[in-house]
């Protein structure tokens, strides 16, 4: 297969790199190290059959690295500092005292330990469980973990690297669901909400647009915000993003610009956006146009695009990738919007109409598409709200 093509040439990349110095493996936070207009990806899960959801994670196959880089070099893809200064979070001094959960299937047995060596790569303060930082347990809340599974462990990686980019202070709640139906992942969000502490769930997975009638009792857990990747095949919605509970996040891609801001993005073509068949719109998006008399998504966004992507570490080998990788898709985004939930602290007296009456402290997107629909704005970019990117990406909290 080509992929364990790949993954041979990938084993000899990693020895061959071990000597090579810092200028070719680039900064993470240029431009230069993470953007690529022909970047060659592979989907961390496979596609979801009906009842289940697979992860939204990409990973760039094109960009091998020494395993362990740290202190002699810099991993590509954006880390903790291009994350923050894009979206000006105040991540240095907010956000303690509350907790993210993540929610995802299957164990990722390492995920402590690569959570470690990705916070002491750039600078963050540890998170660990002996010192009350991070917390994993099972959809019951135990420690009978479920089998483990090398795609959803990059998933668990990425979205575990994200929370801790944008709110280092945050404590971090893993929540592993014993298979990826909606029934287990619901049980795990509800785990989730049910744990002190917790302001806000970041869920990086999705299947096709489905009803709340049928799974919404698990995302509706009001003063809590739940984050759900919009998906990240373009155009066509995709659950739980389309439930009514949730905010949900498409993706853009990010890249350092000359203007007063220091970055620019536009919409990712890969950002999933649409219009609910089935579940009742928000009340907050009514003066948007959106076009739907459903639910519409996206609500917000955030970097997604593998090209522009952002640096993780795990170590659980999957499809022979295993280290410093970059990632995209919009599991980046939801735990990126998550943890900027956290960092406002707001969420016991909000929900998820919030970002609509708080427009203004979002950077709108304006151009980019992911597709073709009937309506041009469920997947072109535009002034106002679209499909693709919402209302934008955070400028600060404002809107959170």
């Amino acid at each position: 297969m080509q992929l364990r093509s790949r993954a041979k040439l990938l084993g000899m990349g990693i020895a061959a790199l071990v000597g090579i110095p810092l200028a070719v493996l680039g900064p993470a936070g240029s431009s230069q190290a993470a953007a690529s207009p022909t970047a060659k990806t592979a989907h961390s899960c496979a596609t979801a059959k009906a009842g289940y959801a697979s992860c939204k994670a990409i990973v760039r196959t094109d960009v091998v690295q020494a395993e362990k880089v740290s202190p002699n070099a810099t991993p590509s893809g954006f880390g903790p500092s291009s994350l923050q200064s894009a979206y000006a979070l105040p991540s240095a001094t907010a956000g303690a005292g509350r907790t993210v959960a993540i929610v995802d299937a299957y164990d990722d047995p390492t995920a402590e330990a690569d959570l470690g060596v990705y916070r002491s790569q750039f600078g963050l303060p540890a998170c660990t469980t002996a010192n009350g930082c991070f917390k994993k347990v099972d959809q019951s809340g135990g420690t009978t973990y479920p089998r483990k599974d090398g795609g959803w462990g990059q998933e668990i990686s990425l979205d575990l690297d994200m929370v801790s980019a944008i709110c280092p202070n945050c404590h971090i709640l893993l929540v592993e669901a014993k298979s990826s139906s909606f029934a287990n992942l619901g049980a795990a969000v509800n785990q989730a909400a049910a744990t002190p502490g917790v302001v806000a769930i970041s869920n990086s997975y999705g299947g096709s647009d489905a009803s709340d009638a049928s799974y919404g009792s698990y995302y509706n857990h009001p003063g809590i915000a739940v984050t759900a990747s919009s998906g990240d095949n373009g155009y066509g919605a995709s659950y739980p993003a389309s439930s009514h509970y949730v905010t949900a996040v498409g993706g853009t891609s990010l890249t350092t610009a000359s203007n007063s801001r220091g970055w620019s993005e536009t919409a990712w073509s890969g950002a999933g956006s649409g219009c609910s068949a089935s579940n009742t719109a928000l009340s907050g998006a009514a003066s948007f146009g959106t076009g739907c008399a459903n639910r519409a998504e996206a609500d917000v966004s955030a970097v997604a695009n593998p090209s522009t992507g952002v640096a993780v570490y795990d170590s659980t080998a999957y499809q022979g990738y295993v280290g410093w990788m970059v990632f995209g898709g919009t599991s980046v985004s939801s735990p990126i919007i998550a943890s900027v939930y956290g960092l406002a602290g707001n969420t016991a007296s909000i929900d998820n109409n919030y970002p609509y009456t708080h427009s203004s402290s979002l950077n709108d997107v304006t151009s980019g598409s992911n597709g073709s629909c009937t309506t041009t704005q469920w997947c072109n970019a535009r002034a106002g709200w679209d499909g693709p990117t919402g209302l934008g990406t955070p400028n600060g909290i404002g809107a959170f």
